[in-house]
């Protein structure tokens, strides 16, 4: 019976073993998802944090900063992103210490790939229940979040990390004012003073990017509450 299609998903694989995750990414990429990676705890957690991620693959036991920290901290951040962790630890006491650590399952190494497909399917069918949206338009403006591009009128727009984050953030509100407090803690992840300039220095330089040069503006700025894309054409 042939398998039923799903909607390609957006993975970041944490894992130290080199071999083991370029088998990984490989496969996941052959079964029509993207797959990105990271080979230590440090650059892994910050690549989660950056976010963007339908589901988390993670690896326990890793270099300069362990699995069950990285997702530890992703649940005190309000990063309900889905995580499976993978370890050679397979006892019942160590499967109960990460799923307590805030993880969504577990499998035990060494595992059968596709056993790890289904378990990744259903976390991410669990997240969104519905159709996945993976494309986002307000006006000629088009971010493509698994393919990790942004288009304006058909032109590509390059976007470092966290402007294509703050750009996603602010498209999923189209046509909402979103305040600095937003921002802060769905983009940035922070919880300190809102009056800090950050936001005004990546919102300048994303409308630089996205509305410099074309006629109509996207990106407004709401005088005391926040800011809004949408297409003011309309």
């Amino acid at each position: 019976m042939q398998r039923e299609q799903r909607d390609p998903m957006r993975l970041l694989i944490i894992e130290d073993d080199k071999e083991a995750a370029a088998y990984l990414c490989k496969a996941l990429r052959e079964a029509g998802h993207v797959a990105d990676h990271a080979d230590d705890g440090e650059t892994g957690a910050a690549m989660a944090i950056e976010g963007g991620y339908d589901v988390l693959v993670v690896d326990r036991m890793l270099p300069k900063r362990d699995g069950l920290s990285i997702i530890e901290e992703l649940r005190r951040r309000n990063d309900e992103t889905p995580a499976l962790i993978l370890s050679a630890l397979g006892q019942v006491d160590d499967r109960v210490t990460g799923l307590r650590s805030g993880g969504d399952d577990y499998l035990a190494k060494p595992y059968a790939f596709t056993e790890l497909l289904a378990r990744v399917e259903a976390l991410a069918r669990r997240r969104r229940p519905g159709e996945a949206e993976t494309v986002y338009r307000v006006g000629d403006l088009e971010l493509d979040r698994l393919g990790h591009t942004v288009t304006r009128a058909g032109q590509s727009v390059p976007l470092q990390p966290r402007e294509f984050r703050l750009l996603e953030y602010l498209m999923k509100n189209a046509g909402q004012v979103v305040t600095r407090t937003m921002l802060l803690e769905n983009v940035w992840d922070y919880h300190f003073d809102p009056q800090t300039n950050v936001i005004d220095v990546h919102i300048s330089r994303l409308r630089g990017k996205i509305d410099k040069g074309f006629e109509t503006p996207l990106l407004h700025t709401v005088r005391g509450a926040g800011y809004m894309i949408r297409d003011s054409a309309r």
